[in-house]
């Protein structure tokens, strides 16, 4: 994972996800969209790191994750870590 790299672990039927992902394009940041639908591995990976079966899953590069965040805590995690102003 690069130092600005964002693995977005999602599916296209979420509500959750569509927003997240809405938001970040809004802001520019680019991530790595992980179809856990349609990829077993991601959606593999998503339940390893959580424990659970929710999504979105946000890792950040700093080895941060947010699951089923709300646009103000994504917003301010991204202002963390100099991502968007």
């Amino acid at each position: 994972m690069s130092s600005n790299q964002i693995d977005f672990y999602g599916a296209e039927w979420c509500g959750d996800c569509r927003r997240s992902k809405r938001l970040l394009t809004h802001l520019g940041v680019e991530f790595n969209y992980l179809d856990v639908e349609h990829d077993e591995a991601a959606q593999a990976k998503a339940i390893e790191l959580t424990g659970r079966q929710s999504i979105p899953v946000i890792v950040f590069s700093d080895g941060t994750q947010l699951i089923e965040p709300s646009d103000p805590e994504l917003t301010a995690k991204l202002q963390s870590l100099n991502l968007v102003k």
